[in-house]
C-alpha cells in the first residue's frame, strides 16, 4: 500500500549456494519484471532448463498453482521445485492441489537444491524435501538440520548485483535504493502469530561470524557504492547484544561510512548498545511493539512489557535514532477497547512511521490454529486471500467486529495517526532531509491514492 517490494532473498541465497556449486544458474524476479504467465512460459522454454526452482506463498497459491501448470505443460520434461512458507508448512496438500510440483524443498533450503539435483533418481536420500516418487505417491522425507555454519552461505548481495536491479526493491521506511542481507537466522522467541521461525528459519538462533558479515557491509560499501541504506533482515538482529557491539566496533576499525537499518525487539536492546549501534550507521529500527494492552501481548506470548517498550522509545529519541513501530489489531485477547489501548499507546510511544496492521493466521501459526478452533476464520480456501485490487484481505470475523469493521478501524487507526495535526508539523516536517522527504512522500502519496481508490468503491 504504500510501495514496498522485497528482495526475493531466500531464492537469491539459494541461487548463489548452487552457482558456488557449479551449476548454471539464471535467476529471474517475475514480479518485480511484472512478467505474464505467459512471457513466464516462454523464458522457461528459451532457457531450456532442466530445473525450474520458484516460491510459493499462502495468499498467491492459487495463482501461483496456474503459473506452475503452465510451465509443466509447456515444458513437460521440466523438474519443478518449490519452497517458502506456505510450501514448508504444507508441503503434502500443496503437492496434491498442484500436480505440476515435483519436489517440496521445505524450511531453509539452500543446500538441499544440490542434494536434490545430484539425487534425482534416488530422492529417499534427501531430507528436508516431500516428493512424488515414479509412482505418484507423495513421500514426505524427514526434516534436515538447521545449516549451523552460516559462513558457508555466499554474499547475497553479490547475487543481486548480478541478477537483478536494486532499484525495483523498497521499503517504504527505507531510503532507495536499499538492499536486504541477513546476519543470522532464527528466532528463539515465540509471538503466536510469527511465520516464519515456524516454517523457514526456526527457533534455533544460528549466526554468521563477525567478520564473515561485516566483509559483505564492506563489499556492499566498495562495489555499490549507489545503495544509500543496508537493511538486515534478521527476525531479531540484537538477539545477541555483545556480537552486536562487535560487529559496530569491526564497522568502525574498518572505517565503513554505512547506513543501515534493523529488526529488534525492545527486550533485546539497551541505552549503550543502542548508542554504540548509531555510532557505527545504525539510522532506523523497525520494532513490534503489537499492542498498548499488556494482556493482549501475554495472549501471544510476546514477552514484553509495555514498560519496556516506554524506555525503549524514550533511549531512541535521546539518541535520535529513527523508530518504525509495528502494531497488530485483532490479536488473540484483543477487542474494540484493547484497539483503542494500542492506538493511545502508539501516540504515547510516538514512533517517526507507524504501521497498523490486522493479524493475519498463517498456516501453521497458533495464531491461525486459534482463529480456526474458535470459528472465527472466513475461509482456508487461499484463493480468497487476496480482494480484488490484489491486497491481503482480513480473513477474521471477531465476536466484536467482522473482517469489514476490522479493516475500517485499521485505515482509521492510520489515518488518526498519519494526518493528525502533531505528526505532520512536530514530527514530519520538523525531521527531514530532501532523501528522506522524497522517501517519505512516495510511500505517503502511494498510501493516499490507495485509501482514494479504496472509498471509490
Amino acid at each position: 500500500k504504500s510501495g514496498t517490494q522485497y528482495y526475493p532473498y531466500w531464492i537469491c541465497y539459494a541461487a548463489g549456494v548452487c552457482m558456488d556449486r557449479g551449476y548454471d544458474v539464471d535467476l529471474v524476479d517475475c514480479i518485480a519484471r511484472k512478467l505474464t504467465t505467459e512471457q513466464t512460459v516462454e523464458l522457461v522454454k528459451q532457457s531450456n532448463a532442466d530445473y525450474v526452482m520458484g516460491e510459493i506463498t499462502t495468499s498467491t497459491c492459487h495463482h501461483d498453482y496456474q503459473v506452475l501448470t503452465a510451465i509443466k505443460k509447456a515444458c513437460p520434461n521440466v523438474k519443478i521445485l518449490i519452497g517458502g512458507t506456505h510450501a514448508t508448512v504444507l508441503s503434502t496438500k500443496v503437492m496434491e492441489e498442484c500436480p505440476a510440483i515435483d519436489v517440496v524443498a521445505r524450511q531453509e533450503y539452500d543446500f538441499t537444491l544440490d542434494e536434490i539435483m545430484k539425487n534425482w533418481d534416488n530422492l529417499s536420500e534427501v531430507k528436508g524435501i516431500t516428493y512424488r516418487n515414479q509412482s505418484g505417491e507423495i513421500i514426505f522425507q524427514p526434516d534436515r538440520p538447521w545449516t549451523e555454519d552460516l559462513d558457508e552461505l555466499p554474499m547475497v548481495s553479490k547475487v543481486y548485483e548480478k541478477f537483478l536491479d536494486v532499484n525495483d526493491y523498497c521499503y517504504a521506511f527505507a531510503q532507495k535504493p536499499m538492499i536486504q542481507i541477513f546476519s543470522s537466522r532464527g528466532c528463539p522467541f515465540h509471538c503466536n502469530f510469527c511465520s516464519y521461525p515456524e516454517s523457514m528459519s526456526g527457533r534455533r538462533f544460528r549466526r554468521r561470524s563477525v567478520k564473515n558479515f561485516v566483509d559483505e557491509l564492506e563489499y556492499i560499501h566498495n562495489n555499490m557504492p549507489y545503495i544509500r541504506e543496508i537493511f538486515i533482515e534478521d527476525d531479531t538482529f540484537t538477539v545477541d547484544k555483545k556480537r552486536v557491539v562487535e560487529v559496530c566496533d569491526e564497522i568502525q576499525r574498518r572505517g565503513l561510512k554505512l547506513v543501515w537499518s534493523c529488526n529488534t525487539r525492545v527486550d533485546t536492546l539497551d541505552y549503550d548498545t543502542m548508542k554504540r549501534m548509531k555510532e557505527a550507521g545504525c539510522r532506523l529500527l523497525v520494532v513490534g511493539y503489537e499492542s498498548g494492552s499488556q494482556k493482549v501481548l501475554d495472549e501471544t506470548r510476546k514477552g514484553i512489557k509495555l514498560e519496556q517498550s516506554e524506555e525503549f522509545a524514550r533511549n531512541t529519541k535521546k539518541l535520535g535514532i529513527k523508530v518504525f513501530g509495528c502494531f497488530m489489531i485483532g490479536l488473540k485477547g484483543d477487542n474494540r477497547e484493547t484497539i483503542e489501548e494500542t492506538f493511545r499507546f502508539a501516540k504515547k510511544l510516538y514512533p517517526d512511521m507507524v504501521f497498523f496492521q490486522q493479524a493475519v493466521p498463517f498456516p501453521g501459526t497458533a495464531f491461525y490454529q486459534w482463529a480456526k478452533e474458535n470459528g472465527y476464520l472466513r475461509t482456508e480456501d487461499y484463493s480468497k486471500w487476496l480482494n480484488e485490487d490484489g491486497y491481503l484481505d482480513c480473513l477474521v470475523d471477531y465476536p466484536y467486529a467482522d473482517h469489514k469493521e476490522i479493516e475500517k478501524i485499521r485505515d482509521n487507526l492510520m489515518s488518526r495517526y498519519y494526518f493528525s495535526f502533531t505528526y505532520i508539523f512536530k514530527t514530519f516536517l520538523a525531521n527531514l532531509d530532501w532523501f528522506e522527504f522524497k522517501r517519505v512522500m512516495k510511500g505517503g502519496f502511494t498510501y493516499i491514492w490507495f485509501r482514494i481508490k479504496k472509498m471509490g468503491k
